[in-house]
């Protein structure tokens, strides 16, 4: 089974930039999509053979996630039951037969570190429910998590250490979520490569690759022996993130 994420920075926008027919040609069994920014969870894109759920924010244009799924899942559910969190359409959650899958957009932290103090909250009571889900049946989460884990996920450490996505805070936040039965996907495949899947839109960033891998497929460890791929499509346009992608046995 191949399963996609594309943080995509506004659904909409991205269709006029052969959006559609990167899906075609992918072909992707699940594709999770994030920032999709729609205000009308009745959207439907003509993608013929994929069934289609949208998440939106109650803010219109903001935020927002969406999964596209060959098969149709057992059931599909929004947000993790905490209203504070829920309001901004950050969760998708489809059950299959074997496992949940979650398509999720973690708050950004923001300038001057902002909403740190409410990202801080985001992420335990996040990791709580992927944790509870796990009691159940094995997870996959996915998306973008808003936060370089290690020194080797960003290309300027050193003058990051307290921007939004690389504070010690949600470093050590997501450590802890990984600690507690998970993998992250990319990293226990690829322990020593260098590869980023966000850019600014400044300073020419993506050109120079002056980048961030902020877009993971986190799974628990039950499944890590049934994963046989995981990838940062860098070479994939028309957002501010490229795809990641995993292959799994299922």
């Amino acid at each position: 089974m191949n399963i996609y994420s594309f943080n995509v920075n506004g659904l909409r926008a991205i269709l006029k930039k052969d959006f559609k027919q990167w899906v075609e040609r992918v072909s992707p069994d699940i594709l999770c999509l994030q920032e999709t920014k729609l205000s009308d969870r009745d959207f439907s894109l003509d993608l013929p053979g994929y069934h289609q759920y949208y998440s939106v924010a109650e803010k219109k244009g903001y935020s927002g996630t969406a999964i596209f799924s060959k098969t149709e899942p057992l059931n599909i559910s929004e947000g993790i039951s905490i209203s504070e969190h829920d309001r901004e359409g950050r969760t998708l959650i489809a059950e299959y037969d074997n496992f949940y899958l979650v398509c999720v957009y973690v708050p950004n932290s923001q300038d001057e570190l902002k909403r740190l103090d409410y990202r801080q909250i985001w992420d335990k009571d996040f990791e709580d429910f992927v944790v509870s889900l796990k009691q159940k049946k094995s997870v996959i989460f996915c998306g973008d998590l808003n936060v370089a884990h290690e020194e080797i996920d960003i290309k300027n450490p050193k003058t990051n250490t307290r921007n939004a996505g690389f504070t010690i805070e949600e470093r050590n936040d997501f450590s802890r979520l990984l600690s507690r039965g998970f993998i992250d996907s990319f990293r226990y495949l690829h322990p020593d490569e260098v590869k980023y899947s966000w850019w600014s839109y400044r300073f020419k960033a993506r050109e120079k690759n002056v980048g961030w891998r902020i877009d993971y497929f986190v799974l628990s460890e039950d499944l890590k022996d049934r994963l046989t791929a995981a990838e940062i499509h860098n070479d994939v346009y028309g957002s501010d993130h490229c795809p990641v992608s995993i292959s799994i046995d299922l």
